[in-house]
């Protein structure tokens, strides 16, 4: 062992999506919320869960070397921010060794319009 070395990550067994909505649609969208989730590996599995937050930039702001699209067009172009959506516990019973990180998703939120 060295100073700065880490020994070990605690994590917790909590199941999430990531899911890129277009700035537009946040309007309606709040923590809470249910969610209905679709993974393309079990599509006659509909999952259910809730959105756990938004995140407070577009996913370009956080990359290591952000776009500079200052081209000076002026051409708005609509970004995707991220927001967390939880599974519930219950929709993933069952699924639990064979939900893994990297798989697709369609995620649908109810928003009442």
């Amino acid at each position: 062992m060295q100073p700065g070395t880490p020994l070990l990550a605690i994590v917790d067994n909590q199941y999430w999506v990531t899911a890129n909505f277009k700035e537009t649609q946040l309007l309606e969208l709040r923590p809470g919320q249910a969610v209905e989730i679709k993974l393309d590996a079990f599509p006659s599995h509909e999952f259910t869960g809730h959105i756990d937050s938004l995140s407070p930039a577009s996913g370009a702001n956080f990359t290591l070397l952000p776009p500079d699209n200052a081209t000076g067009n002026f051409t708005k172009v609509v970004q995707r921010i991220p927001v967390k959506v939880v599974f519930d516990s219950n929709s993933i019973c069952g699924y639990e060794q064979t939900i893994t990180p990297g798989m697709s998703a369609e995620v649908t939120v109810e928003t009442g319009k």
